[in-house]
C-alpha cells in the first residue's frame, strides 16, 4: 500500500519513473518555451506583438482540450488495466508533432503549420503527464513523495539542459553546420524538433521497461470508457465530501494558469522585448533550467519536513517579488539575473504541487484524481493566454500583457495559504 511508510522502495521502478521526467522536459524547454517561440517570433513571422498574440490563441486553444480531455482520461485509465499504454500513445504522438517541425519553413506561411504541431504537441504532453503522475502515489510511501517528486522534477530540468547544449553546441552555433544543413533556411534550428523527439523515445525506455504499473480495475476497453465517464461524474458530484480536495484544485487551478503563461511565453518575450536572437535565447533557457532544477532538487527535502503547502506558498512568493522587477527591467543583463533568480522557485512550485496532490487523494483513484488535477491546471490556462493575447494586442507591448500574470500567482497563493490545511509528509489526508 502506497501509504504505508515502511514500504520498501522498488528502486527500479521509482528510477524509471524519475527518468521520465529527464526524457519529455527538453519538449517544454526547446518546443514551447525557448527554441521553437524564438525560432516562431524571429523568423516565421517577423513581428513580436503579432507573434505573441498567435502564440497566445494556441496555447490557449491547447489548454482547453486538455482541460475537456484530462479528467475524462484519467477516470477511463482507472477503470481499466493499465496506465502506461495511455502514456504511451499520447508519448508518440508528442514525438510525431516534433519531428515534424522540421518542415516548417522561415516564412509567414508556414506559421499556421507551426502553430498546429505545436498545439498538438501540447496536448500530447500534459495528457501523458495524467497517467505519468498517477504512477507516482503507487510506487513510493507517503513520507517519501515530496523528495521522489522534486527530484524528478529537478531531473527533468537538467534533461532541459541537455537538450538546450545540444541544439546549442551541435547545431545553432556549429561553424561549420553538421550534415551539410543550409542556414540559409534556418535548418540548423529546425533540427531541433526532431531532436527533441529522437531525445523522448529514447529516455523513456526505462520507464517503459522497469516501471511497475499497477493493475486498474480490470474492465475492457468498452466497459472502462462507460465506467470511467459514469466515475468521473459521480466524483464531481462528489467533490463537496472532499473540501480540501476541490478547494486545493481551485486554488492550484488559478495560480497554475499564472505559472503555465509565464513558462510558455518566456521565450517568446526574450526575443521580441530585448531583442535576444535564438542563441542567446537558448543560453538564457539554459541558465534558468539549471537555476529551476537545482530548486527542485533542494525544496524536495524542504517539502517532506515543512509540508507541501508551505513550499508551494514559498515558492509563489518568490515568483511574485522577483516577477515585477523582471517585468520592468530595460537591460538584457538585469534580465537574465533576475529571469535565473526566478526559475530557483519555478520547479518548487511545481513539484510540491504534485506532491500534495498525491497526499490529499483517496486510494485507488489515482488516474481519476490526476485527471482532475490536469483538469485543474488547464481548466482556465486559456485565461491566462488569451489575456495576454488581448492586452498586447490592444497595446502593442509585450511587457503590459505580461504583467497580467502576476494576478493569478497572487490570487491562487491567498486561496492556497487561507482555504486548504498543509497535510503532514508522513500521513495521508482522504
Amino acid at each position: 500500500m502506497a501509504a504505508d511508510s515502511q514500504r520498501n522502495l522498488d528502486r527500479k521502478s521509482v528510477a524509471g519513473w524519475c527518468t521520465y521526467d529527464w526524457a519529455n522536459s527538453p519538449f517544454p524547454a526547446i518546443v514551447l518555451t525557448f527554441v521553437i517561440p524564438a525560432y516562431f517570433t524571429q523568423a516565421v513571422v517577423g513581428d513580436p506583438a503579432t507573434a505573441t498574440t498567435w502564440w497566445a490563441i494556441m496555447t490557449g486553444t491547447a489548454a482547453l482540450a486538455i482541460a475537456i480531455l484530462s479528467p475524462i482520461l484519467g477516470a477511463v485509465a482507472d477503470q481499466g488495466r493499465r496506465r502506461k499504454p495511455w502514456l504511451g500513445v499520447f508519448t508518440i504522438i508528442m514525438a510525431l508533432g516534433s519531428a515534424l517541425l522540421w518542415f516548417v519553413q522561415p516564412v509567414p506561411t508556414d506559421a499556421m503549420l507551426l502553430l498546429v504541431l505545436v498545439g498538438v504537441s501540447i496536448v500530447a504532453f500534459e495528457l501523458s503527464m495524467v497517467f505519468y503522475n498517477a504512477l507516482l502515489p503507487t510506487l513510493v510511501p507517503q513520507n517519501w513523495l515530496g523528495r521522489i517528486s522534486g527530484w524528478a522534477w529537478g531531473l527533468g530540468y537538467f534533461g532541459g539542459v541537455g537538450g538546450l547544449l545540444l541544439v546549442l553546441f551541435g547545431f545553432v552555433l556549429a561553424d561549420p553546420l553538421p550534415f551539410g544543413l543550409d542556414g540559409s533556411r534556418a535548418e540548423h534550428i529546425r533540427l531541433s524538433g526532431p531532436i527533441v523527439a529522437l531525445w523522448l523515445l529514447v529516455f523513456c525506455l526505462p520507464l517503459f521497461i522497469w516501471t511497475r504499473d499497477p493493475r486498474g480495475r480490470g474492465l475492457t476497453a468498452g466497459a472502462a470508457v462507460r465506467a470511467g465517464l459514469w466515475e468521473l461524474r459521480t466524483t464531481l458530484a462528489g467533490l463537496r465530501a472532499h473540501p480540501q480536495l476541490w478547494r486545493y484544485l481551485l486554488a492550484r487551478m488559478i495560480f497554475t494558469d499564472g505559472l503555465n503563461t509565464l513558462f510558455a511565453f518566456g521565450g517568446v518575450f526574450a526575443a521580441g522585448t530585448f531583442g535576444m536572437p535564438v542563441a542567446e535565447v537558448i543560453m538564457f533557457g539554459l541558465i534558468l533550467n539549471v537555476t529551476a532544477g537545482t530548486g527542485a532538487f533542494a525544496f524536495g527535502w524542504i517539502d517532506d519536513r515543512i509540508g507541501a503547502k508551505r513550499t508551494v506558498l514559498l515558492g509563489l512568493c518568490g515568483l511574485v517579488i522577483v516577477g515585477v522587477p523582471l517585468l520592468l527591467v530595460e537591460s538584457k543583463l538585469a534580465f537574465i539575473v533576475l529571469g535565473s533568480i526566478l526559475g530557483i522557485f519555478f520547479g518548487p512550485v511545481q513539484a510540491a504541487s504534485r506532491s500534495l496532490m498525491a497526499r490529499i487523494i483517496p486510494e485507488g483513484t489515482e488516474g481519476e484524481m490526476f485527471g482532475l488535477y490536469a483538469l485543474s491546471g488547464k481548466a482556465t490556462a486559456f485565461v491566462g493566454p488569451w489575456l495576454v493575447a488581448l492586452i498586447t494586442a490592444i497595446t502593442g507591448s509585450q511587457r503590459w500583457g505580461m504583467a497580467s500574470v502576476l494576478p493569478f500567482l497572487v490570487i491562487g497563493g491567498l486561496l492556497l495559504w487561507l482555504t486548504v490545511r498543509d497535510v503532514p509528509p508522513d500521513r495521508q489526508s482522504r
